[in-house]
């Protein structure tokens, strides 16, 4: 609308790019003609060389990132608590066990008595031949319960645990694992010398100062950490490199 309160009605034409920008006005009709070209268009031109936006393997919000760092704060928090250290035992000097002597009493594992039936060995004979001193056999109940649970496969060998030879020893763990029971009882009391042939347990037993392990090579029963034993390899067989 106009200021008068008329009407007025403009009408748009192209004309070609040479003709200039006029404005007619007919009457009530004003004719507006534009340029060719001149109305505005989408630019085609591409973007180069621009990069995606990623975020930096650095930042702290990616997850394997938080991790790691959870992990060092309790690498750190784990260096300034105290460390405890078990107090030496008393039976030992330096690392000679002092309460070792005969009769020596062995803490037997059900894979030694079984490997001792596969190579048709006596377990009281061999071991006397071993340390040159009586021996007595011990039997733990956790260890007796672990035969029991094997089954008829391991009948033999629970009728040779049985026997009267072998001294039965209580133990305080309810359902515990033979090879812990075995290591507690070390632990509590350095009177013993263990007789496994699982290489894992007697690894652990060798972090405990002062207690011997037994197990069976080349068809015979050696003992380790105890030189006067007559099963010990010579020191002559050591090579130093």
């Amino acid at each position: 609308r106009d200021y008068h309160g008329g009407t007025r009605r403009i009408a748009i034409v192209e004309s070609p790019a040479s003709e200039a920008h006029c404005v007619v006005s007919a009457g009530t009709c004003t004719k507006v003609k534009i340029a060719k070209g001149s109305m505005g268009k989408a630019k085609k031109t591409r973007k180069f060389a621009v990069a995606k936006k990623m975020i930096s393997p650095k930042d702290a919000r990616i997850k394997s990132n938080q991790k790691e760092q959870q992990a060092k704060r309790e690498a750190n928090a784990k260096k300034d608590e105290p460390r405890q250290v078990e107090q030496a035992n008393s039976a030992l000097f330096f690392q000679y066990n002092t309460q070792l002597g005969p009769p020596y009493h062995v803490l037997v594992d059900t894979n030694f008595i079984n490997f001792s039936i596969r190579n048709k060995m006596d377990i009281v004979r061999s071991m006397m031949d071993c340390l040159l001193a009586k021996c007595i056999p011990c039997i733990t109940d956790c260890v007796m319960g672990e035969l029991e649970k094997l089954g008829s496969k391991y009948k033999v060998a629970l009728r040779l645990a049985q026997d009267p030879r072998f001294e039965r020893i209580p133990c305080d763990c309810k359902g515990c694992y033979a090879d812990d029971c075995l290591v507690n009882m070390v632990k509590q009391w350095r009177c013993f010398i263990v007789a496994t042939c699982d290489k894992e347990l007697r690894g652990r037993i060798r972090k405990v100062p002062g207690v011997p392990c037994m197990y069976i090579s080349s068809h015979r029963y050696t003992v380790e950490r105890m030189p006067e034993a007559f099963g010990e390899y010579p020191s002559s067989c050591c090579v130093f490199k």
